[in-house]
Formats: C-alpha cells, sequence, structure tokens
C-alpha cells in the first residue's frame, strides 16, 4: 500500500504518486471509493492513449452510481492496472495499493502546487 501522505489529490477526489519528476500513478481516493459503494466495473483506457490534464480517461461503475475519472496531468498512458477489469472490488480493498488505476508518462515536468496534499485533502473532504 502506497502512504498516502506521498500523495496529492485533486477536488474530484483522484490522487497522484509521483514516480519521479515526469512519471505518476493515478487512482482514486478512499473517500471517492466510500462515496461511491460496491465497485463492480472499471473501464480503463488503452495503453498509450493521449491525455491532457483534466481529460477524463476512465469509468468506474458501483451498485449506486457511475463516475468519470479525470486524468490530474497531461501525458501518455503508459501502464494500466489490467487486474481492475477482472478484480474491481481490489478499488474497494485498497485505493491506495493495489487499487491503482493507470501510470502516465507526463509531457511536462508534473506540477503539484494546484494539488493537495494528504492533510490538505483529509481537511477538504471534512466539509463535504
Amino acid at each position: 500500500m502506497t502512504d498516502k501522505a506521498r500523495l496529492y489529490f485533486t477536488e474530484e477526489h483522484e490522487w497522484i504518486e509521483l514516480i519521479n519528476d515526469d512519471y505518476v500513478r493515478v487512482g482514486i481516493s478512499d473517500y471517492a471509493v466510500e462515496q461511491l459503494g460496491d465497485i463492480v466495473f472499471v473501464e480503463l483506457p488503452e495503453l498509450s492513449a493521449e491525455l491532457e490534464a483534466e481529460d477524463e480517461f476512465a469509468t468506474v461503475e458501483s451498485v449506486k452510481s457511475t463516475s468519470e475519472i479525470y486524468s490530474p496531468v497531461k501525458g501518455t498512458v503508459s501502464k494500466i492496472n489490467s487486474a481492475l477489469e477482472d478484480e474491481p472490488e481490489k478499488l474497494n480493498e485498497a485505493p491506495f495499493g493495489e487499487g491503482w488505476l493507470v501510470e502516465i508518462q507526463s509531457s511536462e515536468p508534473v506540477d503539484v502546487s494546484g494539488l493537495m496534499d494528504a492533510s490538505a485533502y483529509d481537511e477538504y473532504v471534512s466539509g463535504l
């Protein structure tokens, strides 16, 4: 499991983990997973898909609703968590671990200044 303190969050509840200056792992937060309930289907992008920041790149379906997931960075999808296709419940079980969605090779250095650290994100969701 990834240490939540190493992650940065969007207001839409995506998280990124900086692997290096231009390579990130992306997932959705424990708060988002809790709001969705039991996840039954995950649709991920194709490898090598080109994304702009804020592009919709994945869909997560639960017994309660369907949510679109947005890219926090511009870049190319370099890896997908294909295990989620057969085991979408991994998102419920470990949203910061085995439930990650994709890895993206950013086309520019990743700027986290517009994102929240774990502490700020926890404060943000406590007000929702």
